[in-house]
């Protein structure tokens, strides 16, 4: 029988991290649904009220910090369920820089976005 190997080990930063921004992605998820389709339902949302919303502080900060957050998740998730495919070596090195350059790329080019769309700058 084959041993299982996960990279995700209980007491490590990168499997606490993993649930940490799990359980904040969901609420920001269910906080997003709320506003935008129940309190303004998804016909009503135009750019002027995108740009209202993102013009106050704590909205921006709430969406730029899930942008963060979905990028780290999404990275982290992808490098480790890989790791727990049996990537080892040079693979897991470039593999690993591939990801963080891409990752650092995404939040720059959604923190572009987001401050086009805000007047608080």
């Amino acid at each position: 029988m084959a041993e299982h190997y996960s990279s995700f080990e209980r007491k490590g930063s990168r499997w606490l991290l993993q649930r940490v921004t799990a359980v904040f992605l969901v609420g920001v998820l269910a906080f997003h649904f709320m506003l935008l389709h129940f309190v303004n339902h998804a016909a009503e949302v135009t750019l002027a009220g995108t740009t209202a919303r993102m013009s106050q502080v704590g909205y921006f900060a709430t969406m730029w910090l899930f942008l963060v957050t979905a990028t780290f998740h999404g990275v982290n998730g992808v490098y480790n369920a890989l790791i727990n495919q049996g990537l080892t070596g040079t693979r897991k090195r470039a593999v690993k820089w591939v990801l963080v350059v891409a990752g650092v790329l995404l939040i720059a080019q959604g923190t572009r976005v987001a401050v086009a769309m805000t007047n608080l700058i």
